[in-house]
C-alpha cells in the first residue's frame, strides 16, 4: 500500500508518516519499482500502534522504547504520565478558576484587566506584605471578585492578612458566602475555623445560619469560633457552648461578654441565668471555675442571678466570695442610679 493509501486509511499524515520513518519509529517494508515507499499490512498495524500510545500521551521515543525494548515494562511510565496529567489538569484548573474570577469583575477595558490580574498574583504572593496590600486594595481600588478574597482567607496563615481579607469579604457585600460555605465542609479542622471567623464578618441571615450549623462542628475550637459569633447577633442558640467555655477557660472573657450582650434580651437573661446557676450546682468544684461562672454572673439582669451570687458570696474559697460581695455592691449601686 502506497503512502497516499496509508495516510487516508490511518488518518496520519504522509509528512507525519515520513516523520516516523526518520525517527525509525515505522519504516515501510518496501519500495515500488518506481521508487514509491510501499507499506505492509504489518508497518500498517505499527502505525496504529504508534497512535495509540500518542493518545495516552507518550512521546515519541517512549513510543519507540515501548515498541521496541523487550525489558520495557509500562507501570512506571503509566504511573508517570498520570502525575503529569494531573498537574496539567490542575494548571489548566487554575487558569480556568482566574479567568471566571476576572469576567465576574467586568473589567472595563484591558487596563482593568491588568490590574485585577495584579491583584490576583498578589493575593496568590509568598509576601505577607504583598497579600495584605492587595487585599487592602481590592477595596480601595479595583474590587476583587468576593470568590477569590473567600479562597484566599481560607487558606491564609498570617494574622494580619486574615484579618484584611475578613475585612475586604465583609465589604464585598456577602459574596464570597458559597465559597466559605464549602470551607465548612473541608475535612481540615483549620480551614473550617478560617470559615466561620471570615462568615462572621458578614452581618446577614445566610452568615447566621451558616454559623448555627458550625455550632455542631466536630471541632470544638470551630464550635467555640461560632458560639462567640452567634452571640453577637443575639442568637440563643450559642449560650450552651458559651457557658461550656467560661467553665474550660477557653476564651471565657469573650464568652461572658457574648453572654452578657445575649442577657439584654429578658427572655434570653433568664435562661442564661437559669443555666449558670445548674453549672454552679451540678458540679463546679474548682473554686477556679466557682470564681468565673461568679464573674459571669455580674451583668445577667434578674433576681436569679441575685439570690446565685448571694450565696456565692459565702463560698468556702475566699477568693470567689469576695468577688461575689464586690459583684452584689456593684449591682446594688447601679440599681440605685437607675430611675
Amino acid at each position: 500500500m502506497l503512502i497516499g493509501e496509508v495516510a487516508r486509511r490511518s488518518e496520519v499524515s504522509a509528512r507525519m508518516l515520513r516523520h516516523y520513518e526518520s525517527l525509525g519509529l515505522v519504516r515501510p517494508t518496501g519500495r515500488t519499482r518506481a521508487g514509491y515507499r510501499e507499506y505492509s499490512r504489518e508497518d500498517i498495524r505499527r502505525i496504529f500502534h504508534v497512535e495509540s500510545l500518542r493518545s495516552l500521551g507518550l512521546s515519541l521515543r517512549e513510543v519507540g522504547r515501548a515498541l521496541d525494548d523487550p525489558g520495557f515494562t509500562p507501570s512506571e511510565l503509566v504511573d508517570d504520565l498520570i502525575r503529569q496529567t494531573r498537574e496539567r489538569i490542575a494548571a489548566e484548573t487554575e487558569l480556568l478558576t482566574r479567568l471566571h474570577r476576572i469576567g465576574a469583575a467586568e473589567p472595563a477595558g484591558w487596563e482593568g484587566v491588568l490590574q485585577i490580574v495584579a491583584l490576583l498574583q498578589g493575593l496568590g504572593s509568598e509576601s505577607a506584605g504583598k497579600r495584605q496590600r492587595a487585599a487592602l486594595s481590592s477595596v480601595e481600588g479595583v474590587p476583587l471578585p468576593a470568590e477569590a478574597l473567600a479562597e484566599a482567607a481560607l487558606s491564609e496563615t498570617d494574622p494580619n492578612v486574615a484579618g484584611a481579607l475578613r475585612w475586604a469579604l465583609a465589604q464585598s457585600g456577602g459574596g464570597g458566602l458559597a465559597r466559605l460555605a464549602e470551607g465548612l465542609g473541608s475535612p481540615a479542622a483549620e480551614v473550617r475555623k478560617r470559615a466561620v471567623q471570615s462568615i462572621a464578618e458578614i452581618p446577614d441571615g445566610e452568615a447566621t445560619a451558616l454559623l448555627r450549623d458550625a455550632l455542631t462542628d466536630s471541632d470544638i475550637v470551630v464550635r467555640r469560633c461560632a458560639a462567640l459569633a452567634l452571640g453577637a447577633r443575639g442568637v440563643a442558640d450559642a449560650v450552651p457552648t458559651l457557658i461550656d467555655m467560661i467553665v474550660d477557660e477557653a476564651n471565657d472573657a469573650d464568652a461572658a461578654d457574648a453572654l452578657s450582650a445575649l442577657a439584654t434580651d429578658p427572655a434570653l437573661a433568664d435562661q442564661i441565668a437559669a443555666r449558670l446557676v445548674d453549672c454552679l450546682a451540678r458540679g463546679a468544684d474548682a473554686p477556679s471555675v466557682r470564681r468565673r461562672l461568679t464573674e459571669a454572673l455580674a451583668d445577667i439582669p434578674g433576681i436569679t442571678p441575685s439570690r446565685a451570687l448571694a450565696d456565692l458570696s459565702h463560698d468556702e474559697d475566699r477568693a470567689v466570695a469576695l468577688t461575689a460581695i464586690s459583684i452584689l455592691r456593684l449591682r446594688d449601686a447601679r440599681a440605685r442610679e437607675e430611675p
